[in-house]
């Protein structure tokens, strides 16, 4: 299991605004190099996104879909890469006074990935988060703030 976590500047609602938005998974998933819409209203339970991962001159397909979701808090996603298997990511987001904090907690469920887990293995989504977290950050912090509809 890798888990990793980083401090984003954005508030809770903020950050969520950027998960919820399907058109920008490409820009923060490290790896993907397209994806759209497949099923349902994103992010909410049972909603999937179809992307594709460039190796080289090759695409590869896969499907993510929403098998958690508790708006701004929480999205768990489970990651269908084909051939490659399956892997269950939670993205935690806690309120840090005015900014977020943010846990993303991977791990294989099936295919290769789940049969040949290991610390290695781990190493890699570690790096792997880094990535994505770094890229989530400069997303949602590079995002207008929207105004506050507080009384």
């Amino acid at each position: 299991m890798a888990v990793r976590h980083q401090l984003i500047k954005r508030s809770p609602e903020e950050l969520w605004a950027v998960l919820a938005d399907r058109s920008r998974y490409e820009d923060w998933v490290v790896g993907t190099a397209r994806s759209r819409p497949k099923d349902g209203n994103w992010p909410e339970v049972g909603a999937t996104l179809e992307y594709t991962v460039r190796l080289g001159p090759w695409d590869v397909t896969g499907c993510t879909t929403v098998r958690h979701s508790v708006p701004p808090r929480t999205l768990e996603l489970e990651v269908d890469s084909g051939r490659l298997g399956t892997a269950r990511i939670a993205i935690e987001v806690r309120p840090w006074g005015a900014d977020s904090l943010v846990i993303i907690d991977e791990h294989p469920l099936a295919g290769p990935g789940g049969r040949l887990h290991n610390g290695a293995l781990d190493l890699l989504l570690q790096l792997r988060h880094r990535s994505m977290l770094s890229r989530l950050a400069a997303v949602a912090e590079q995002a207008p703030v929207r105004a506050s509809s507080g009384a």
